[in-house]
This record gives C-alpha cells, structure tokens and sequence, in this order.
C-alpha cells in the first residue's frame, strides 16, 4: 500500500463528532456505509443506537486508526529491511507446539 494513502485514511474524532451532530455522518466518515445507511434507516435506531454512539464515537474512531497504524508500521518494517527480531517468528511455533502440550520447558 501506498503511504500517503494510509495517512490520508487516518480520521479525527473532533471531525466525526461534528459530522455525528450535523447529518449524523459518522459511519461514512469511517467508511462503514452498511452502519450509515441503517443508522439513517432506523433514524438511529430510534434515539437508542445515536445515545449509544455518542459515548463510543471516540473508540471507533481510534479503532479504525489502529488498523491504519499498523499497516504504517508494517510499511516501516518493509521499507528498514525487515524486522528488528526476525528470530521471534520462528519462536511462535515452538513455543505454541509446547504450550498446547502443556511443556513447561522450551526446546
């Protein structure tokens, strides 16, 4: 993925909260317009879904940026050469293998 393009995807929550009280736009703002069609549908779920939303807004918006940010992150790693601690992947396997025996020493 191209890096302007996720960083062009991160959202403000000063921005959703706006558009939540205008036009009641804040799915679209995540682009989650399956929820914004139904929102709008069900005029917000008749109050309920809206006071719901005015309370979680903030998480979703920080939701949507932790996948951004770790596609960013991901791109840093690529564009360093690789991962600082290669060697823990190869570690995952062993130790999920011994856990799942119920080993307590690792090989």
């Amino acid at each position: 993925m191209n890096r302007y393009y996720l960083e062009s995807q991160i959202r403000s929550v000063g921005i959703a909260y706006i558009l939540f009280f205008l036009v009641g736009g804040h799915y679209a703002y995540l682009n989650k317009w399956g929820y914004q069609i139904l929102f709008w549908i069900t005029l917000g779920g008749i109050g309920i879904w809206w006071l719901i939303d005015l309370f979680n807004l903030s998480k979703y918006v920080q939701r949507h940026n932790s996948y951004i940010f770790e596609d960013l992150a991901r791109l840093d790693r690529i564009e360093r050469g690789g991962d600082d601690f290669p060697h823990l992947e190869e570690l995952k396997p062993l130790r999920s293998e011994n856990y799942i025996r119920g080993d307590d020493q690792y090989v």
